[in-house]
């Protein structure tokens, strides 16, 4: 509830969706409050009712005079993807604690009320039909609040930006120190909808993400071998000269320095990098290629790519390849090689375990509100089963898709 300042009339905030009194079809946002119990509230503080209400054994009557403005009609639910966290309980904005509703980025939000500018009215999904609805920050209001937190972090360097000191053709440790979605300028939901690829549109875009030496390489590659008409890769791109053996657009489309340059300040590489000398690269267009064909295009890039296909053409699910526990990696993993900074082959040692199972779960918290499924790559067979069924359902089953993706052009 809210008071008047100016006559001292205490009206409703809010209902509940899902509450009972939003279930009796009696109490509306605006109504006048009058009486609780016989008690006139009148002139009371909105904290002094509230104490009322929690004091009320049983019954509770209310007499208020209704808002002749409130509509009838109920407000469409729209459906959210969060891409922040939140917390009501730190949140000393909030009107009421106890309503708000906590999320994690990647969480899918039913929004059932956006009347009020400030607090809007959800439910998390899954959810019944029956279930209330929570408090949670309005778009404006927490891209504000995000804004304010922004100013008063202490200025920190990119710390991105570092030489690069392995071969491109080598995963390359993941930058997990920078988040895409960490600025103040953050969108703190992104609208979604259910989506299911037509039959005549190309196949969406399998992206794959997780830590170096979690067997995300081994895992597109099983995938491939296993059945080669469906699965492929995008040839990439390489400015050395062919050798013996070599076929163009085979292992690699051979270009020269000077187109490959070219291409880079265009923004025609989702990845690339140098390696003794000469570049390598995967393109948007070796992506296309793929997609045309009719193939099931799988591509494997660090987490801070993502972004860059995220485009409505490709429609692209990730999938986060997540490390079991140290424990199980010792037992998995003894026999298996790593890839060093340094490129440097070698059998993993135990701080290998440890970083890895850490940068895991650095990459899932810091990404997550991009992934579409996760696959614990526990068992690397296993793994590549439970990889193929959730490819299968992410091109033929409804899918979670921003908005934007699923709108046509006019």
């Amino acid at each position: 509830c809210w008071r008047n300042e100016e006559t001292g009339d205490i009206y409703i905030a809010r209902v509940i969706h899902g509450g009972l009194a939003d279930r009796s079809g009696l109490l509306h946002p605006g109504d006048l409050l009058v009486e609780v119990n016989g008690n006139p509230v009148g002139g009371l503080e909105p904290e002094q009712v509230i104490q009322i209400l929690i004091n009320s054994r049983g019954t509770i009557l209310f007499k208020v005079i209704p808002n002749p403005a409130q509509s009838s009609s109920s407000q469409k639910p729209v459906y959210m993807r969060a891409m922040v966290d939140y917390s009501p309980l730190q949140d000393s904005s909030i009107p009421c604690p106890d309503a708000g509703m906590w999320f994690s980025r990647g969480d899918l939000l039913e929004v059932v009320d956006q009347s009020d500018g400030h607090w809007w009215q959800a439910k998390k999904l899954p959810c019944s039909a029956a279930s209330c609805a929570g408090l949670i920050p309005s778009a404006s209001m927490l891209k504000s609040k995000q804004r304010e937190q922004w100013w008063c972090q202490p200025l920190q360097g990119h710390v991105c930006i570092r030489p690069c000191k392995t071969s491109f053709r080598k995963r390359r440790q993941s930058c997990t120190s920078c988040s895409p979605l960490s600025g103040a300028l953050a969108t703190p939901y992104e609208e979604v909808a259910l989506y299911q690829r037509p039959p005549q549109e190309n196949h969406r875009l399998i992206i794959l993400v997780g830590a170096t030496g979690v067997g995300v390489n081994e895992l597109r590659k099983r995938l491939i071998k296993l059945n080669p008409s469906t699965f492929q890769s995008p040839v990439p791109h390489t400015s050395r000269p062919i050798r013996a053996g070599e076929q163009p657009g085979r292992e690699y489309h051979f270009i020269t320095k000077e187109l490959f340059e070219y291409m880079v300040c265009n923004n025609r590489f989702v990845e690339y990098g140098e390696s003794k000398g000469q570049l390598y690269g995967t393109s948007t267009d070796a992506i296309d290629e793929v997609l045309k064909r009719g193939r099931m295009c799988i591509v494997d890039v660090e987490p801070h790519s993502i972004q860059t296909l995220r485009t409505k053409k490709l429609k692209p699910y990730v999938i986060f390849i997540k490390a079991p526990s140290v424990e199980r990696l010792r037992q998995t993993r003894r026999d298996a090689r790593i890839i060093t900074n340094y490129t440097v082959n070698r059998a993993f040692s135990e701080e290998d375990f440890v970083e890895l199972e850490e940068t895991s779960r650095v990459i899932e918290a810091r990404y997550r509100q991009f992934f579409d499924s996760v696959v614990v790559n526990d068992d690397l067979q296993d793994a590549c089963m439970q990889l193929s069924s959730i490819i299968h359902q992410a091109q033929h089953e409804p899918q979670w898709i921003p908005v934007s993706w699923s709108r046509t052009d006019e």
